[in-house]
């Protein structure tokens, strides 16, 4: 098979080779830990979380960096705002990035580097660009002039003449509008670092490349990021990089925005929604199902109807797994289906992959129906591999856990006492009230199935 995705650089799907055979490296853009994260900032981790599982599933040893930005405009603003150390807001927020990946289910990066902790490589890499004529220093800051960079705006398809000018501070000391700061010189009560042009700060861009560079080499397989990255943050870590020697990333993927009311989400607008907010109306499982759903370059309108709907239905698939343990010891993860992996490998294209699992899953239901125990136990197998590749294996998710368990065996009991009441009314030809027994379970979503072996109960598939 082979494996296409989308390069916002070609802008055309290609087929994708890595750069070392069976070894994938991919850098993608974290958090700016000025806040707490919301929905919108998790997606772009849920997507790579697929795409890594993707590759692994395909047999790649991969190699994923996700940076910390702990050092921003945005975050020594935060703490001016609250009266408290930078450094504080920013790992208070670090923290509650990590929890909201842990509670969606992001496999961990093999490295998450932090800003602060790669000033050394920052100023390598400056020296680099001022020695080939890409950068100049003025006033203790640092630029990098876009002007000798020809492909400047390739990335992003933007022209010169139309960009914005950038505000870094000084610009005065800029010989371009759109020149940027790759280093931000000390301001009173700032957070600082030696240089040889004098105390400062990093500037936002420098920074990525840096950290990209330092653990995955010069020239890597992908880069990732949310499409509010594209430009200029993309676009300059691009060009410095290239400017300074660096062939840089091979792919360059960008996941679309959450948006509410069409906007896209973000603090401005007032519209976030928190991960720790929104899982107390959902299960993490579910809103994790929900935020992948969509194609990643696909736009996604946030609301809490569109979320109950993406709830309701992975609840069906969990249903299914259910009900096949219901009458199997146990349900061991099958084979891929082609129609699948044929979705998958075409820029992971989640929507249509969920379709073959929710097919699998009517296919497996009627094998259920028709007392086809070992294709529905075969199909539910393929519908847990299927699902663990999107990181939302139901099993995986606990629906087995210690406490669900003891759940079920009391419900069992509930539940084997209604039988037998409702098996000696049969016996007495009492069959109203039969008939009352099964009507009153069902009410509570209890299926009772008559068979040879006896009277089987499960639970109600969610419509």
């Amino acid at each position: 098979m082979t494996f296409r995705l989308y390069d916002t650089a070609s802008r055309e799907v290609r087929t994708f080779e890595p750069l070392v055979p069976g070894r994938v490296s991919m850098y993608l853009c974290g958090a700016t830990v000025q806040a707490p994260p919301h929905v919108g900032h998790v997606r772009s981790s849920l997507v790579f979380d697929v795409l890594s599982r993707w590759l692994a599933a395909r047999g790649y040893d991969v190699t994923l960096i996700r940076n910390v930005t702990d050092i921003d405009d945005k975050i020594l603003n935060r703490g001016i705002e609250l009266d408290e150390p930078w450094w504080s807001v920013a790992m208070r927020n670090e923290r509650a990035f990590t929890w909201a990946y842990d509670t969606l289910g992001c496999t961990p990066p093999t490295y998450e580097p932090r800003a602060t902790g790669h000033i050394p490589e920052m100023i390598e890499l400056m020296e680099r660009l001022i020695d080939r004529g890409h950068a100049y220093a003025h006033g203790g800051s640092v630029y990098f002039d876009v002007g000798s960079f020809a492909a400047y705006g390739s990335l992003s398809g933007q022209r010169m003449d139309q960009m914005l000018t950038g505000d870094d501070g000084d610009e005065t000391g800029k010989r371009n509008p759109r020149d940027f700061a790759l280093w931000k010189a000390a301001q009173p009560g700032e957070p600082s670092w030696d240089t040889p042009w004098g105390r400062g700060r990093p500037g936002w861009h420098l920074e990525c490349s840096a950290m990209a560079t330092r653990y995955l080499g010069p020239t890597f397989d992908i880069h990732g990021g949310g499409l509010d990255l594209l430009f200029p943050h993309h676009e300059n870590e691009l060009a410095q990089s290239q400017a300074a020697g660096d062939p840089f990333a091979r792919w360059w993927l960008h996941n679309a925005w959450v948006t509410t009311s069409g906007e896209k989400m973000s603090k401005s607008l007032g519209n976030s929604l928190l991960v720790s907010e929104v899982v107390q109306r959902c299960r993490p499982v579910e809103l994790r199902y929900y935020l992948i759903s969509a194609h990643y370059r696909s736009m996604l309108e946030f609301s809490d109807t569109s979320l109950a709907e993406s709830a309701a239905a992975y609840q069906r698939i969990e249903g299914f797994i259910r009900r096949v343990l219901d009458q199997v010891d146990s349900v061991e993860m099958g084979a891929l289906p082609a129609a699948f992996e044929a979705a998958m490998d075409d820029d992971l294209a989640v929507p249509q992959a969920l379709a073959v699992v929710h097919d699998t899953v009517r296919a497996g239901n009627t094998c259920l129906e028709e007392r086809d125990l070992q294709r529905a136990s075969e199909l539910a197998g393929q519908v847990r591999a299927m699902m663990a590749v999107l990181g939302c294996d139901p099993l995986a998710w606990h629906i087995d856990s210690a406490d669900a368990q003891a759940m079920r065996e009391a419900m069992d009991v509930l539940v084997q006492a209604a039988v037998a009441e409702r098996t000696l009314a049969r016996e007495n030809k009492d069959f109203a009230t039969a008939d009352a027994i099964r009507d009153r379970l069902a009410a509570g979503g209890i299926v009772l199935t008559d068979t040879s072996d006896g009277v089987r109960w499960s639970l109600a598939e969610s419509e």
